[in-house]
């Protein structure tokens, strides 16, 4: 999405009150501490506006008639040359149980996770064309025929390219989606029924529905416990159509399984001062989901689309032990080069002297298990 020249400015943070995620006591205490987990589906009041969270300004009429003027949506030809090059390699789900952690990428910011005997959903796009893009240049990694029962939905912001209410329309009306502050009325308005609207650095708790017990989901321990959804910030911004602007707010979530291992999800942002902070109120990272698309021309992309260099900064400011690259290779939103985010993310990881293998730089369709 489009946005607005680089500010240093920062928002100040909604410290939360007390309590630790389950099973999290073999890590680093968090800093500060979390807050306790909010009742799911809670009905909540919120401001008419957030746009006293952006940290950096909406563009003006002069970087406007600079974008009318020399700003490149869409690469040239030789970009979109590389299409057939994009990796994708869909297959099928891999076999898990209440203690596996697992991604698939089924494109862009799209994620099937399963995590403490969940299915979760992040931004699920699987239409073939969005709001003012060409169609998707690679298939849908998943077939949504082979999905297994969704469990939660978790949306990072209101995007055509990360809330797709096609997609949506697929899915029970009572499936449990959460969302950031201000966009339940959104889920509210198409009938579904259990939606949490969640602040920055609030969290809530999901357990699976049919009830695992014990620790591995096999009896003998009592009801299983739930697994942590935190809602995170992110250097980004909303809209939706033309008087909504920065009316809901937009961030990432961090996943938190009964035995303290951690997936993050970025959704869609820039590169700033929020990493460092999410790394230490969530010490311990197992896997971050980054994006590294969508960024050029910088100038105008820099404050809400990492590239790929800062997308890997990002994974070490967060302390991720891992980071699986997104937004790329699905939806043509900018002039970069269809393959050049994934280039540049290995020639970064590499720089950057980090393990070839925790580098997870899936092609669409593919999974992998956390050990």
């Amino acid at each position: 999405m489009t946005q607005q020249p680089r500010s240093t400015a920062s928002t100040p943070a909604t410290d939360g009150a007390t309590g630790t995620p389950p099973a999290a006591s073999s890590r680093p205490a968090p800093h500060p501490p979390l807050a306790d987990p909010r009742p799911p589906a809670e009905h909540r009041v919120w401001p008419r506006t957030f746009h006293d969270r952006l940290t950096a300004p909406l563009p003006g009429l002069r970087a406007l008639a600079r974008f009318a003027r020399e700003g490149a949506v869409r690469p040239g030809r030789e970009g979109l040359a590389d299409i057939p090059r994009l990796p994708c390699a869909p297959g099928p789900l891999p076999r898990v149980d209440a203690d596996t952690v697992a991604v698939t990428w089924a494109g862009h910011a799209s994620w099937v996770v399963s995590i403490g005997g969940l299915t979760v959903l992040t931004d699920p796009v699987w239409s073939r064309r969005i709001l003012g893009t060409p169609a998707r240049i690679t298939p849908v990694g998943v077939p949504w025929s082979a999905l297994p029962r969704v469990d939660a939905v978790v949306i990072s912001h209101n995007h055509y390219d990360h809330l797709d209410a096609p997609t949506l329309r697929r899915l029970p009306r009572d499936t449990p989606v959460l969302v950031p502050a201000g966009l339940g009325r959104w889920f509210h308005r198409r009938r579904f029924t259990h939606v949490t609207e969640l602040d920055w650095w609030e969290a809530t708790e999901l357990r699976p529905r049919d009830g695992f017990d014990g620790a591995s989901g096999k009896g003998g321990g009592g009801r299983r416990a739930g697994v942590r959804f935190d809602f995170v910030p992110a250097h980004h911004w909303s809209k939706r159509s033309l008087a909504d602007t920065c009316r809901t707010l937009w961030g990432g979530w961090v996943l938190t399984a009964p035995d303290g291992r951690r997936v993050y999800f970025a959704g869609d942002t820039g590169y700033g001062h929020w990493f460092t902070r999410i790394g230490r109120r969530y010490p311990g990272i197992d896997l971050a989901l980054l994006p590294v698309g969508a960024y050029d021309p910088r100038w105008w992309l820099s404050d809400v689309h990492c590239d790929p260099e800062e997308a890997v900064r990002a994974a070490q400011d967060v302390g991720a032990r891992r980071m699986a690259p997104m937004h790329w290779g699905t939806f043509v939103l900018s002039a970069e080069p269809v393959l050049e985010p994934l280039t540049r993310t290995r020639a970064a990881w590499q720089a950057a002297g980090l393990p070839r293998e925790d580098l997870w730089d899936l092609p669409v369709g593919a999974s992998r298990v956390l050990e």
